[in-house]
Formats: C-alpha cells, structure tokens, sequence
C-alpha cells in the first residue's frame, strides 16, 4: 500500500540522509517533531552544518559505528553535545554493514565477494543479526534506555557510517514501537534511497571512470524491502513481534515502554 509521509528532510551537505521522525502518524498522534533525528555520520560535519544541529536543538548523538569505522573519523561534535558509542555488530565485525568504507576502498575485491547477487543475502543476513545477536542487542538496549533517561533533556540523533542499516533498524524498531504502521515504516526505512543517492553519484562517477562495476556497489548503498522483510521475520521468528522483542530481546519492561510512548507521541 503506497503511503506519503511528510516531508522531513535535514538538507546539509556535510551530513547526508539526515532526516527527523517527528510527524510520522503512530497510535494516538504523531511522532514529536523535533525530538530524534536519523542521518550518516557525522565525521564531515562543517561548522555550518554543526550550527544548525544547535538550532535543532540536538544534544544527544547514537553513534551505532564500529572502532574500526570511528578510528580516523570520529563524529565533529557541536556545543552542548554529547556522544554515545554503540557498537551494534561488536560480536560480528565482519558484518558487512560495517564493511562498507572497506569494499568502496579495495574495488578489486568486490567482483569476488558482492557477484553473482550475493550483496542481497550479505545484507539480509546482516539486518537480521541486528535484531538476535548478542552485541546489537545490547546496543540497542542502552539506546532505548537512554533515550528514556529521564535526565536526558533535548533532541537526539542517531547513525551509523551511511545511516541506513544499523540506523534503518533502530529507526525502524523505534517507529514500530511507538504504533507506526509497517507502511509508513517501510516508507521512511525506503526514502534512505532518494536521500542518500545524491550524496554517493560523485564517488560512483570515479569509480566508473576507474573501470569498476559500478552495479556491484547498488545493493550495498542503498536499502530494499527485502532488508527490512529480513529483519521483521527474524522478529516473528524469535520473539512472536515487535513487542515482545524489546521485553525479551532488549529486556524492556512495560514501563519503560511507556515511558518512551509518552517521550516522543505527541497529538495530531
């Protein structure tokens, strides 16, 4: 069923896909606008850029990166920010979300290891291990109970390297959580691909003049409904749904759940 979100784009040219949540229609009126925000890493931020993350009020930022992807590109923080390390994939490194920078670096491996459409299994795979495996959801874990925090004051953002997996799912969980509609879940965890698109075509365009095949790099740089698919069945398959995931996987209580209800729904 097609859906149309409002428009919620965070146009900055130093920190790509960046959108907020709020206005996203849920069960009792709308996400807050203005309270969380998701995006790509912030490692390029500008001074421009980073002041109107203070206009915005953001004063909390998720960084669900690996070590490897912070080491020599850490987030430019702003004033009044705080950062919040969470490593989704720590218990599989090699996941291949976090691979990413790492592929885009050595072109020549990726015939071997992104032919014959295997990337599509590589990231289903990948976004159903952020949802069972023991280091996402620990991450995930403290990222709901500090976003609860009740000494947590103003907006928060939250990303990863590109912001579309390990951001996709805690965007996606978070939404669904809150009484989103899976369509209007499947449509934000779907507008990465028009966000981020813009962003990547210059480094495509090199690596195409280089001789690479390009087309191999698609389905590692954008996101598809089989991803998300991938991830909810992991849910029904492990814990019934998405309720039940963050009281047995990401040991929630039904307070806390509350309380993030109460934290980021506001009235239409």
């Amino acid at each position: 069923m097609a859906t149309h979100l409002p428009d919620r784009r965070i146009l900055l040219a130093s920190a790509p896909n960046m959108r907020d949540l709020g206005g996203i229609p849920v069960v009792g009126g709308v996400v807050r606008p203005g309270m969380i925000f998701r995006s790509a890493s912030l490692a390029k931020l500008d001074p421009e850029d980073a002041s109107m993350f203070v206009k915005l009020g953001i004063t909390t930022v998720y960084d669900l990166r690996t070590a490897a992807e912070r080491d020599g590109a850490l987030d430019q923080l702003f004033d009044g920010a705080r950062s919040v390390w969470l490593d989704v994939v720590a218990d599989a490194p090699q996941n291949i979300a976090a691979r990413i920078p790492d592929l885009l670096s050595d072109p020549a491996a990726l015939e071997g290891l992104l032919g014959g459409g295997r990337a599509d299994g590589y990231l289903a795979e990948a976004n159903r291990e952020f949802v069972s495996m023991a280091s996402a959801l620990a991450a995930y874990r403290r990222f709901y109970l500090d976003l609860i925090d009740e000494n947590r004051t103003g907006a928060a953002l939250f990303h990863c390297t590109t912001g579309k997996d390990r951001t996709g799912w805690a965007a996606a969980s978070l939404l669904l959580l809150l009484g989103a509609s899976e369509d209007d879940v499947r449509a934000d965890y779907l507008e990465t691909n028009a966000d981020l698109a813009p962003t990547l075509q210059p480094m495509l365009d090199a690596l195409d003049a280089q001789g690479v095949n390009t087309a191999l790099l698609q389905p590692i740089l954008g996101v598809r409904d089989s991803y998300l698919d991938a991830a909810l069945d992991e849910v029904r398959l492990s814990y019934g749904d998405i309720e039940s995931y963050a009281r047995a996987g990401l040991g929630l209580t039904d307070e806390q759940l509350a309380m993030l209800r109460r934290r980021f729904i506001g009235a239409l």
